[in-house]
């Protein structure tokens, strides 16, 4: 008897506390019950499922949440674009805002062009490379050129090209990833098509410039000086553009003296033109 009194007790105690705990769990679920808001779920389904945090959250679900709490515009996916805006908007019940498609930017254009302290042989990997007396290039701000951009793009849409990244701009979805894989911070997220970019970061003198890249800004102001609009500004050796106030005249690119300012869309241009020649 006092062997099964052993057993059982126990047994009825445990019991008894599941049976406690489980109806006071069942009673919080009650009283702290929140509604989940079903438009959730939608605007989930919509986004890409990418994942990328190109949109400033942590993901997907994240966004959502943002948009559905008016955190975050219905067009804060920068992958999805206007067609997925478009459907957020749906689900939200509002007109969408215009989307400007987006796209990177590498702001150099050194390369073969930039001259190098050592050949490195190491990994092919900017991060591991700039970490040897700050990498093989004399610029300390140009491209190094190991592609750690081109492994971290999901879209395939950046490439080395003569020893420099080069943005494939109708394949880029603006995921940012490049952007934060770059250990330069080179790399920027601009509206696309972007007619007029400068493509250089350095801010060393001009004279210091011209000794180690054949391409590089030397901060002349030319372009400073014939922009109609004063949309371009030199600062600290290195001309920088208000989109606000460009008009993509392209008087500074035909003006720059070390051919660094690109106009975009003549490039687009004259590759469309080679293609169907």
């Amino acid at each position: 008897m006092d062997s099964m009194q052993t057993f059982v007790y126990p047994v009825l105690i445990l019991g008894g506390l599941g049976l406690f705990f489980g109806l006071l769990l069942a009673f919080g679920s009650k009283i702290f019950h929140v509604d989940k808001d079903e438009r959730l779920d939608a605007i989930v389904e919509a986004l890409p499922g990418a994942n990328c945090g190109g949109c400033g959250f942590a993901g997907c679900s994240a966004c959502a949440s943002a948009i559905l709490s008016g955190e975050a515009t219905v067009n804060a996916c920068p992958v999805g674009g206007a067609k997925v805006a478009e459907a957020i908007a749906a689900i939200m019940g509002v007109e969408a805002a215009p989307t400007f498609k987006l796209s990177a930017h590498v702001n150099c254009r050194g390369g073969i062009n930039a001259k190098r302290k050592f050949e490195y042989d190491g990994i092919q990997d900017c991060v591991a490379a700039s970490k040897i007396a700050g990498g093989p290039l004399e610029c300390t701000y140009g491209c190094l050129g190991f592609g750690t951009c081109v492994k971290a793009c999901p879209y395939d849409a950046i490439h080395i090209v003569n020893g420099v990244a080069v943005v494939d701009a109708p394949k880029c979805k603006a995921c940012g990833k490049c952007v934060a894989a770059c250990p330069r911070h080179i790399i920027k997220i601009l509206k696309d098509p972007l007619d007029i970019a400068v493509s250089c970061s350095s801010h060393a003198r001009g004279a210091e410039l011209r000794k180690i890249c054949n391409i590089g800004c030397i901060g002349c102001m030319l372009c400073q000086r014939n922009c109609p609009t004063g949309a371009i500004t030199v600062t600290d050796n290195l001309a920088s553009i208000d989109y606000d106030k460009c008009i993509s005249c392209g008087k500074c690119v035909q003006v720059c003296p070390r051919k660094l300012i690109v106009d975009a869309s003549e490039s687009r241009v004259k590759d469309e033109e080679k293609a169907s020649s």
